[in-house]
């Protein structure tokens, strides 16, 4: 009797667990197929989209994201070009059809490479040439194309937001899926559901400073739905979502020149510059005409094992000699040294192992003398003269200790709105060192041991001095606009609040930077395309092989100066030439052939 209740009871225990899990089972199918399925689990995976997405094949043919062009309109993401669009169910489409030949005498390319495209396509794709440039068609071939009415071959109008050959990428930056950024960055929209895991944000450069301006609309695609076996569905087999909207997606007007910036990435490539920067602001406005970073990156392919997209004009790094110009101009301005003062250099400080490198001396030098010959014990005594917060404070005047990119205090949703993504900061000692160690003071008046700028900074400290110790934010973006072109928000012109320093400094300074071309470290830029003036640098970094940092700070033209330019040749070895003093030379001779060649028809124009 007992032995057959604990047998039932046993059976009623097993029939309750199956039947709260088959409830358990029935309510996470409702869940799943009714109760969220647009925003299934904590990730918000859109399960209706991806169920869709099993039998459609897609291809983006417009980001939705807005536009960023130079200063004469010429985009940086992209232009839209008539493309030839290949879709996998293509190949049974032209099976046992003559539609391959047909392709091939349109669009001028071999039938057999056209068919080896179309075979090793996994997804759809565009059409490429050999050296990976779209196949642009012209109107009369897309139509012809079209007519073809070959399922899964589409001529169509197609915008490609990165090209492989084009420039200012580190500026530009790029664009990644990120669920966790998106929901903290976009929380009201994660909600609403207009935002979910597929949806792209910037990850660098202005695409990330600017993102929520560039957001946009719903990307245009070019979907074909099939059926288990990759064939069309009839009535269904073709979709194009394309975007209309009078306003948006929104577009930046950014300060740069394309043709500037072309011709500065090609001084770089001519030198063989791996590693380093160049800066080139306009000196009227401080805007940024151009910047290199190198080593360059893929727009497209960018992986968590690399950190080439970071832009090392806006990094911070020792300067050297550079540095020197603090000193001059702090010791100039509280009226310490005149140009014309003498200091004695016998190669060597006499403790801390400090010593110049010339190892000889430069025996009686001035003040003059010791900047262009970038005499390290002359510039050692003054600086003990000067007092490392006066050091310090000059530093700050100059721009050298804080961020100098544009600053908006309130935009839209965003206090504090920086337009550069990245740039960091400079310093001249490290928190807690004393500013009264005679050692620490003089090993930073040469721009070593704690001292920090960026190339950025110091293209800025030339602009300074240049406007007659006027200290300006660096301006990027000039305006943000609406579709139809009309202005959402303009970006005006800033001062940096800071002092700056007097005018007669600031010109006293200007005649010591020629004389360093005339006479001193940088007379192998005298034959350069334009008269220049500026200050060298040589950074010792510690490196076991012993490599520098090498740098060139200087303008040009010499008499009306319209550019403040940086370059910064990294990890470079201390024999052999100078790779800045070449960057320079270059980034010189294609400022003056732009120049020379700035009336030139548009496209030519643009292309440098």
């Amino acid at each position: 009797m007992q032995l057959d209740r604990r047998i039932k009871r046993r059976h009623f225990l097993v029939l309750l667990s199956m039947s709260l899990l088959w409830l358990g089972l029935i309510v996470r199918l409702w869940w799943i197929q009714l109760g969220s399925p647009h925003r299934f689990s904590r990730h918000g995976v859109d399960l209706v989209k991806a169920a869709v997405k099993q039998r459609q094949q897609s291809i983006v043919l417009h980001s939705g994201r807005g536009d960023i062009v130079d200063r004469n309109g010429y985009a940086f993401t992209g232009e839209e070009h008539l493309a030839l669009i290949l879709f996998p169910l293509a190949r049974g489409s032209l099976q046992g059809t003559d539609g391959l030949q047909r392709l091939a005498q349109i669009t001028g390319e071999s039938k057999e490479r056209l068919s080896e495209t179309m075979e090793k396509a996994k997804v759809p794709l565009l059409m490429r040439e050999a050296s990976g440039k779209l196949v642009m068609l012209t109107e009369r071939q897309a139509e012809e194309i079209n007519a073809l009415a070959i399922p899964g071959v589409v001529a169509l109008a197609v915008t490609e937001r990165y090209r492989a050959d084009e420039v200012a990428k580190h500026l530009i930056g790029f664009i990644h899926k990120n669920p966790n950024m998106v929901q903290k960055l976009y929380p009201d929209e994660w909600t609403s559901g207009k935002m979910n895991a597929e949806s792209t944000l910037g990850a660098s450069g202005l695409e990330r400073s600017f993102d929520r301006f560039l957001q946009g609309v719903e990307p245009s695609v070019l979907s074909y739905y099939v059926d288990g076996h990759g064939q069309p569905l009839r009535g269904l087999d073709i979709r194009y979502t394309k975007q209309s909207n009078q306003y948006y997606p929104l577009s930046l007007t950014t300060t740069l020149n394309a043709a500037i910036q072309r011709r500065m990435e090609a001084a770089a490539d001519q030198v063989g510059l791996k590693e380093g920067s160049i800066v080139v602001l306009d000196v009227q406005t401080a805007d940024v005409l151009a910047a290199v970073s190198r080593p360059t990156y893929d727009q497209t392919n960018v992986t968590g094992n690399t950190s080439d997209w970071k832009n090392r004009a806006f990094k911070q790094l020792p300067p050297g000699s550079v540095y020197k110009t603090v000193v001059a101009a702090a010791a100039l301005a509280e009226g310490i040294v005149s140009p014309t003062d003498r200091f004695s250099c016998t190669g060597e400080y006499g403790k801390y192992q400090f010593s110049c490198w010339k190892k000889e001396g430069h025996g009686s030098v001035t003040l003059e003398e010791a900047y262009a010959h970038s005499c390290n014990i002359a510039i050692a005594h003054i600086a003990k003269m000067v007092g490392g917060e006066k050091l310090e404070e000059y530093a700050k005047k100059l721009g050298l200790t804080t961020q100098v990119g544009h600053l908006t205090p309130h935009l839209y949703k965003i206090q504090n709105f920086k337009q550069l993504d990245g740039e960091e900061p400079g310093r001249v000692f490290a928190e807690g060192i004393s500013r009264d160690d005679e050692g620490v003071l003089i090993q930073s008046a040469i721009g070593q041991r704690d001292v920090r700028i960026t190339p950025l900074q110091a293209a800025n400290m030339m602009v300074t001095i240049l406007r007659g110790g006027q200290s300006s934010q660096v301006r990027l973006v000039k305006e943000i606009a609406y579709r139809n072109g009309q202005s959402f928000h303009t970006f005006p012109e800033q001062e940096l609040s800071l002092d700056g320093i007097d005018y007669v400094t600031a010109n006293k300074l200007r005649k010591m930077m020629r004389k360093v071309v005339t006479e001193g470290t940088g007379k192998v830029l005298m034959n350069s395309a334009w008269q220049v003036a500026g200050k060298s640098g040589t950074a010792q970094i510690g490196d076991a092989n012993g490599n520098n940092h090498l740098w060139f700070l200087g303008y040009a033209p010499l008499e009306e100066p319209r550019y403040a330019i940086c370059v910064v040749a990294e990890n470079q070895p201390s024999w052999g030439k100078n790779q800045a003093m070449e960057l320079f030379h270059q980034a010189v001779a294609g400022l003056a052939d732009h120049t020379a060649q700035s009336s030139q028809p548009r496209e030519e124009y643009f292309r440098g």
